[in-house]
């Protein structure tokens, strides 16, 4: 059976993400009956098989720069779909997404949804 979790909106973050505004339905992150993983912001998706996730944990709060908007990680590949600064999860690949920004492809994403605990529990299972 499909979930979904909503992406948890911080109000004064709203100039970065207004746009999401245009199709809140799909915004987030799904799993689906096909046991794919599909995280969408804006028009930027991740899709990958369950089976591909490595791991998975609870991270932040952060700071606001570096968490809001779709972001490359200045440390690794990692890429973040932000919302608030507040927390967020991270997913880890067995292997690498197709990249969706910057230059290399993607070996984990961090999705500021609002049910992180529920999100995390979905995914170990």
């Amino acid at each position: 059976m499909s979930r979904t979790f909503p992406y948890e909106f911080d109000v004064r973050f709203a100039p970065v993400w207004a746009g999401l505004l245009l199709a809140p339905q799909r915004q987030g992150v799904a799993l689906t009956d096909e046991r794919h993983f599909v995280a969408r912001y804006g028009l930027l998706v991740v899709d990958t098989p369950l089976t591909n996730i490595a791991e998975t944990h609870v991270t932040g709060p952060y700071r606001w720069w570096t968490a809001v908007g779709p972001r490359l990680s200045l440390v690794d590949d990692g890429l973040t779909f932000g919302t608030t600064n507040r927390g967020g999860v991270c997913v880890h690949f067995h292997e690498p997404v197709r990249r969706i920004i910057g230059s290399r492809n993607h070996s984990a994403l961090t999705v500021t949804v609002a049910d992180r605990e529920g999100l995390v529990r979905a995914l170990m299972v």
